[in-house]
């Protein structure tokens, strides 16, 4: 893949070729014969529609394994078709048109294919078919792996003591495992808005109000129908809409998606200054090289190349958020472009998610550097003194300590030599050495 425009589809292959099940336009195409197929049958079956005949059980298998066989020939088929008519959905029905002139029961009934529909009624619902898909199969996984691998950094280092930086300047301790847990903790809110997501379906005609399919039924209850044809593909009804989906579906996976990744991006970000600081080596992968020019250097180049893809990620992702909800009157086409690179702000996620991974799996604890630059801030133990002074009524002790310590170079001995001179029981002054 030389030649590829993307990184997605060239240098990144091997991360991101999961979702061409999802988001390729062959996956489109799919889907949307998901969508006619599903259709067609739902209205044979319905009593009141008596001009599409219920279809032979034989030949619905028959009808169901066009979707089953459906493959990258198929989809080459549908493209020719849409050289001719310059029209993607309607090259899908007239693909299947072709497709059910060998099946008895439907070639006469054929022009119940795409009936009553509008393009938007097919393309909304084939895509909450292929982001419910997404999100189940490759991008829920994939997240849950790196919150596991997280969650057991945490547990393995709940107790090793490190000095924390607020401002970039020596705090009061925390432990490395704590640290780990904060994003732990918040990346599992996030995947529980995530679980509870589900895309809308709008499935009203043209403009939304059934308007054709009453001329042509006028006693079928349109609307009941149309609902519970859209639960039976997984996804909530939108009542009333104009001509499209008003895409508030997208933009609020957008929100979610984003809110992971900058989690995501403040994680990458921590762990490459404890890199940098020392709390973390990296394991040296024998043959790989740090620098053209400097041969010591490990670089964090995992965390770099997580950060910068998930900032790729939210950069589409915010797009889709601000532009997809927003469309002149009953609709325009700019959303069906912008719908098209759905599949791509997954990929530059997946492409972090892995990194990330590959990252995490390269840390080593360096609790001897850990515990040298804890030992060398013994001003950050004034907190807890000060605290200490104040529950036993000495009077200005957090005045006293910020005296002692503010600004100043101060050794252990020191701060033990003004514990000693504290009018504070011995018990106090143990706790406080």
């Amino acid at each position: 893949m030389l030649q590829a425009l993307s990184p997605l589809d060239g240098r990144y292959e091997n991360k991101t070729g999961m979702l061409r099940a999802f988001f390729s336009e062959e996956a489109l195409m799919r889907a949307r014969v998901q969508v006619e197929i599903e259709w067609f049958l739902a209205l044979s079956n319905h009593p009141d529609i008596r001009e599409c005949k219920r279809v032979k059980r034989a030949d619905e298998k028959k009808i169901r394994g066009i979707l089953e066989r459906f493959n990258s020939a198929s989809a080459q088929e549908i493209k020719d078709i849409e050289k001719k008519t310059n029209h993607d959905v309607k090259a899908v029905e007239y693909f299947l048109k072709k497709k059910f002139e060998r099946i008895p029961s439907a070639r006469k009934q054929s022009e119940f294919l795409h009936f009553c529909l509008t393009s938007e009624d097919v393309n909304n619902l084939a895509y909450g078919i292929l982001i419910h898909g997404a999100l189940k199969d490759a991008v829920c996984p994939q997240l849950k792996s790196l919150i596991a691998k997280l969650n057991s950094l945490a547990r393995r280092w709940k107790n090793v003591r490190m000095l924390s930086l607020t401002h970039g300047q020596p705090a009061t301790p925390t432990t490395v495992g704590k640290e780990m847990t904060v994003f732990v903790e918040r990346l599992e809110r996030q995947m529980q808005w995530l679980k509870e997501f589900k895309m809308q379906g709008k499935f009203g005609g043209a403009v939304g109000n059934y308007s054709a399919h009453k001329v042509a039924y006028p006693k079928v209850k349109w609307e009941t129908f149309g609902r519970k044809f859209i639960k039976s593909l997984g996804m909530s009804p939108i009542i009333n809409s104009t001509q499209i989906n008003p895409h508030d579906d997208i933009a609020e996976l957008s929100h979610i998606i984003m809110q992971i990744d900058t989690i995501l991006i403040g994680f990458s970000r921590d762990v490459w200054t404890y890199i940098s600081r020392g709390v973390f080596k990296q394991k040296v992968i024998k043959g790989e090289v740090g620098s053209s020019t400097m041969p010591h250097k490990v670089n964090p180049i995992d965390f770099e190349n997580a950060e910068g893809n998930l900032g790729l990620a939210n950069a589409l992702f915010g797009h889709f958020a601000d532009k997809l909800p927003i469309s002149r009157l009953q609709r325009d086409l700019t959303d069906s472009t912008v719908q098209r690179s759905i599949g791509s702000a997954f990929g530059y996620q997946l492409i972090a998610i892995s990194s990330l991974m590959k990252g995490i799996g390269k840390l080593e604890l360096n609790k001897k550097a850990i515990a040298a630059e804890l030992d060398s801030h013994p001003e950050v133990r004034a907190e807890a003194i000060q605290v200490v002074l104040r529950k036993n009524g000495v009077e200005g002790a957090y005045e006293k300590l910020k005296k002692l310590t503010r600004g100043e170079q101060i050794t252990h001995q020191q701060i033990d030599d003004f514990i000693d001179g504290l009018e504070i029981s011995e018990g106090e002054k143990r706790l406080l050495k």
